[in-house]
């Protein structure tokens, strides 16, 4: 499943844990269909990695962190996954607005190797 919005930039620690960082800027007509496509690879994330979310050096598989700004005045905006919906809540952007949301996924070798692989990620 390829990405429309999120481009990821990878990084590696000497432990062979991956950091992916990606970041979004949208039009506030376009921030449903981005808040759409995080969820997907948060909701595939936790179902494939069920129960295994949580900081690496604590044990866990993956972990991830979102934010997101609006543009236009440099608030940041509420954004929230819930693992238990399978969902994200977010306030929505302001009309006429740009919105910078960011997603950052951190995960073992393991975690690496499917991410890649269902989200085409090079």
């Amino acid at each position: 499943m390829a990405l429309d919005y999120l481009d990821f930039e990878y990084s590696e620690d000497e432990d062979s844990n991956g950091t992916w960082d990606a970041m979004a800027s949208v039009a506030d007509h376009r921030w449903d269909a981005l808040l759409a496509e995080v969820c997907n690879v948060l909701r595939w994330a936790s179902q494939e990695f069920r129960d295994r979310r949580g900081p690496l050096d604590e044990g866990g598989d993956w972990d991830y962190d979102l934010s997101a700004q609006d543009d236009d005045n440099g608030r940041a905006l509420k954004i929230r996954w819930s693992a238990s919906t399978a969902g994200i809540d977010a306030e929505a952007p302001q009309p006429g607005s740009y919105t910078t949301l960011t997603l950052t996924l951190t995960g073992n070798a393991a975690f690496g190797d499917a991410l890649r692989q269902k989200f085409e990620l090079e």
